[in-house]
Order: structure tokens, then sequence, then C-alpha cells
């Protein structure tokens, strides 16, 4: 368990110091689904789980995920991750977590579901967050879109790339 818990751990740093820092300001003025940009910074507490000999192999870590989002997009989360992988530095891993969002984006409310699936390939990492499509509700009901994350000095950032229709 611990070996499963340090390599989902280093799959998400690696993956999060390998995506690239937003470079939009967040006055940007959206046009109906015109694509757009919210950035800010996030804190995440990752609490692990015990092993469940039943989800198939004490291999895959499970982790809870709890998030405070700032920024641009004014948020909580909570959700779950599954890591496997053999922990050790150069080596390949994979981790997949969903996240059910409850936000203020832009003045707007409403929650939306991320999904996230992140490879390490011999240490070259890669990484997918997007909006889970309809997931959606209140004034984000049809929210799309991606989300990459950058660490920087042990801060976390966000950078969601997204459309969403003008009126509600």
């Amino acid at each position: 368990m611990k070996t499963a818990i340090r390599v989902l751990l280093t799959i998400c740093f690696v993956l999060a110091f390998n995506t690239a820092a937003s470079t939009q300001t967040a006055k940007e003025v959206a046009l109906p689904n015109q694509t757009v940009h919210a950035t800010g910074f996030f804190d995440v507490k990752v609490t692990p789980q015990p092993a469940d000999e039943t989800a198939g192999s004490p291999a895959l870590a499970r982790m809870l995920l709890d998030k405070h989002f700032h920024g641009d997009l004014e948020a909580t989360s909570k959700g779950t991750m599954l890591a496997a992988g053999s922990g050790a530095k150069g080596s390949s891993g994979g981790y997949v977590a969903l996240e059910v969002v409850t936000a203020t984006l832009k003045g707007r409310t409403g929650t939306f579901i991320l999904q996230h699936s992140g490879t390490m390939t011999h240490g070259t990492p890669t990484l997918s967050v997007t909006v889970v499509p309809d997931s959606g509700t209140g004034q984000l009901t049809d929210l799309a879109g991606k989300m990459s994350i950058n660490i920087t000095n042990g801060k976390h950032s966000y950078d969601l790339e997204y459309t969403l229709p003008e009126t509600q």
C-alpha cells in the first residue's frame, strides 16, 4: 500500500510539474460558446484509504480528494482517485480520478464533474483532465472543457479552458 501511495503521489506531482502554465488573463470576455480560460490556484488534501482485496489487487491505491479552488473558479471538490505502479524513480504507472466540483465560475454557480487520466511511461508523464460531458448543473449546464494543472514551488495552479453558453 505504501508503494502504491508513493506511486500515486509521484505521478500526480510529476504530471503537474510538466503541465504548461496558463498565459491567459482573467479579463477575457466570452462570446457564446467561445473558448475562454479561468485561472487561479488550489489547495488539495489527499487521504489514503485502506487496501481493498476485493477491488482486484492490493496494488491499487485508493485516495480521497478534497480540493479548494481560488481565482476565476471559486469552488470545492470531493473525489476519488485510483493509482497503480512500482513507485521507483523513472518507472511507469497510472492514475484515474473523478471529482465533483461545486463552483462559482466567473460569477455563475452550479456543479460539474472532472475526470482525470494520468500515465507515467518510463518517467514520461501524460495528463488529461476534462469536464465530463453533460455533468454541469445550474448556471454551469452545458459547460465543456479541460483543465491543466501546474505546481511551482509547491503551489498548485489551474487553467480551465472552457466553453459555456451565454444564457441559461
